[in-house]
């Protein structure tokens, strides 16, 4: 992995990792529904001016079944469960839990396509298993009112995102950023008519605006560009790394900004969770250190 590859696979994985802190400063102000509402408008705007600006054409690959449903399952959906589940949960443990994402795209194999597991696959889904457990059993945040509910929400998203994974992976397409921006689109159709009924009763402060266009702009449609320039450069396989660095930034993130306390159960379980994700998607760290041509 070149240098300039390493530093688009931190900044992501910060990008990433931030967005849990600043939805659980924004979602209180403004609610879910506003919050994503705007959040993937910012993003379908921006990827459009990005694309007119680079002279992309909009025109070849029209492919809006597609489109909708990338929008409902990678960004509707688990947008708006992770927005209800910010409430009530950290948000260091939401992107600890965001990790999980993996494990259930193993899952979903087993029961859609009948896919069986090998003992290296079926371990990484224990550890799995008893890392969530080991972190919603002795987080005191877990024990607070709503929360088992957020757990349930977030956890959902990261199904949400597995599914999604499952659809790409059998349905490719030729231009990811035309997939992208009119995932975008149809998740700003489908959150839109919503936002109306869910507005603030007044116009919030400079800090959460400035939150909400952060993850609408560089979050989603700035991320986007990053995570698909890294497929590009170095291969599929090692940007997988982005999911077991996410947790990383997410945690620091809420620690520095949102005094959050880090015990040992969270520190031992996002362990037991990233090996579990590193095993099911049978990750070999030493992947980054080849070049392009023998990973694409």
């Amino acid at each position: 992995m070149t240098p300039a590859s390493l530093a688009r696979l931190l900044l992501l994985s910060a990008i990433w990792g931030s967005s849990f802190m600043l939805m659980r400063v924004a979602v209180p102000v403004v609610g879910p529904v506003t919050l994503i509402g705007a959040r993937v408008l910012l993003a379908a705007l921006f990827l459009t001016a990005f694309g007119l600006a680079m002279k992309k054409s909009f025109g070849g690959q029209k492919n809006y079944g597609r489109y909708l449903r990338l929008g409902i399952l990678n960004s509707a959906i688990p947008f708006m469960l992770i927005g209800y589940a910010v409430k009530f949960l950290p948000a260091g443990l939401l992107s600890i839990l965001n990790a999980t994402t993996p494990i259930w795209g193993v899952l979903l194999g087993l029961v859609l396509t009948r896919t069986m597991v090998s003992r290296k696959t079926a371990l990484g889904l224990a550890l799995g298993v008893v890392g969530v457990a080991l972190l919603v059993g002795l987080d005191q945040a877990s024990l607070q009112p709503g929360a088992g509910l957020a757990i349930v929400a977030a956890l959902g998203a990261s199904f949400c995102y597995a599914l999604s994974a499952h659809d790409a992976r059998y349905n490719p397409v030729s231009d990811p950023f035309l997939l992208a921006l009119g995932s975008m689109w149809a998740a700003t159709l489908v959150i839109s008519p919503a936002v109306p009924f869910y507005l603030p009763e007044s116009w919030p402060p400079a800090h959460i605006i400035a939150s909400i266009a952060m993850l609408g702009i560089v979050s989603s449609g700035v991320a986007y560009l990053l995570y698909f320039r890294l497929v590009s450069d170095i291969g599929p396989a090692p940007a997988l790394t982005v999911t077991f660095l996410i947790p990383v930034f997410g945690v620091f993130f809420g620690v520095m900004f949102l005094d959050e306390a880090i015990g040992w159960h969270t520190i031992i379980g996002s362990a037991i969770i990233i090996l579990g994700t590193a095993l099911v998607t049978n990750f070999d760290p030493r992947i980054l250190l080849r070049r392009k041509s023998t990973t694409s």
